[in-house]
């Protein structure tokens, strides 16, 4: 089926863009606002709100499926894309990716995306407008086939259509206490992210944060019902190896603290350093991991910045250079990617993680579960946005949906054999 055209519209994202590097430089909070001046280009403040372009494919039998491009909170930092410019994006999908849409058979996802994302002069799209056009191809495909968007991953990439539910980790922004409470009342599998992104929160050798997975833990015993036991995982954005250096053996003795402090538990600590560069990152989070695994530690080293494209996640992934992978999706670009690097990560017995960010929307967040479930990934995301309610909802009604259509596919496979 061809798409005979295509409408873009400008939209929001579910939460903010915010400029790493200021805030790291020790930018103060006013309320929701940062004060003090950006550092990162394109950022008028350090706190902007997260914007998007939806892109609609109008197939020849006048349905529109539709994808959100869009960047990641921290954009421009570790190595990902620059800042998200609506217009420049609007212009650039008018001009190069629009005329290409026109000419592709929406039958076969993978063939699409390859055909959309083809470089120009040498130089790739930028990642957030193939993460938001892979999504509407993806769409697509399904309809075309009348199947899910899990379905049409598992017939291009050769996978079993899958049966098992993915866990779903809430992140808390700055609410930390108030949405720690949400997610042990809803039982959520993997919390709370925790937001350890200034010395204010991390604290002095670690002390503060520390205190918060302490009190994490003690709050899941307190109000959690019998037999909930969840996976803790905090992402402190580098804050361990600049606040007592980027010395592994000091980083890994750190971490194996916190982990002793809450021994009941599988502790995930995502971006406990940055060491400037992905290959720097990857041969220093080898170390830490070698020395975690030698000390059979309940600890678990999860990477997110310098690890943005399918490639870099390869190279993590074949150096054992980390436990757990976030998959970011807005970073890796289109969506097949996320899938590809899912089935990379298992290849290398490394876990994988579907993430993403609190500034996607609701759609890029329905897409990626699909992305997830089809290649059975370890956790996924709930996003976005940072209240945890709405991402909860949004990403886990869409896996119960999607597993009930998959039952009933194969209940009704079962009766015609």
């Amino acid at each position: 089926m061809q798409i005979k055209d295509v409408v873009l519209a400008p939209g929001n994202g579910a939460f903010f863009y915010d400029d790493q590097a200021a805030i790291r430089a020790g930018a103060g909070q006013d309320g929701f606002i940062y004060v003090g001046e950006p550092l990162l280009p394109g950022f008028r403040s350090i706190r902007i709100p997260a914007a998007s372009v939806s892109i609609g494919l109008i197939l020849e039998d006048d349905t529109v499926v539709w994808g959100d491009m869009m960047g990641v909170q921290y954009s421009g930092a570790g190595g990902r894309d620059p800042l998200f410019q609506t217009a420049s994006i609007i212009d650039l999908v008018s001009r190069v990716v629009v005329p290409r849409l026109r000419e592709i058979d929406s039958w076969h996802f993978l063939d699409a995306c390859s055909e959309a994302f083809a470089f120009v002069e040498g130089e790739r799209l930028p990642v957030s407008v193939e993460y938001g056009v892979s999504q509407a191809l993806l769409g697509a495909a399904a309809h075309v086939a009348r199947k899910t968007m899990a379905e049409i991953v598992c017939a291009e990439l050769g996978l079993p259509v899958p049966n098992r539910r993915v866990p779903v980790y809430a992140q808390s922004g700055d609410a930390r206490e108030i949405n720690v409470d949400k997610m042990i009342l809803k039982a959520v599998d993997v919390l709370p992210h925790g937001l350890i992104n200034s010395r204010s929160k991390f604290g002095v050798g670690g002390e503060t944060f520390l205190d918060f997975v302490k009190w994490v833990a003690q709050r899941v015993k307190q109000i959690g019902q019998p037999g909930y036991h969840p996976v803790l995982h905090f992402d402190v954005y580098g804050w361990i190896g600049m606040e007592i250096g980027l010395d592994v053996q000091r980083i890994a003795d750190f971490i194996s603290k916190v982990a002793d402090a809450v021994p009941e538990f599988t502790m995930n600590i995502e971006s406990p350093a940055d060491f400037g560069s992905t290959a720097a990152q990857v041969e220093n989070y080898a170390k830490i991991v070698s020395i975690l695994d030698a000390r059979a530690s309940r600890a678990r080293i999860v990477v997110d910045e310098r690890c943005n494209t399918l490639e870099d996640v390869r190279l993590f992934a074949e150096a054992k250079a980390t436990h757990l992978v976030q998959i970011k999706t807005p970073d890796v670009g289109s969506i097949a990617d996320s899938a590809r690097a899912v089935l990379l990560c298992k290849e290398n017995l490394v876990g994988a993680y579907v993430g993403g960010s609190c500034s996607e929307t609701d759609l890029s967040a329905r897409a990626t579960v699909h992305i997830s479930v089809a290649t059975q990934a370890d956790m996924m995301l709930a996003k976005p946005g940072m209240g945890v309610d709405e991402g909860l909802s949004i990403v886990g009604n869409e896996q119960n949906r999607l597993l009930a259509m998959l039952d009933r596919r194969r209940a009704q496979n079962l009766s015609a054999a």
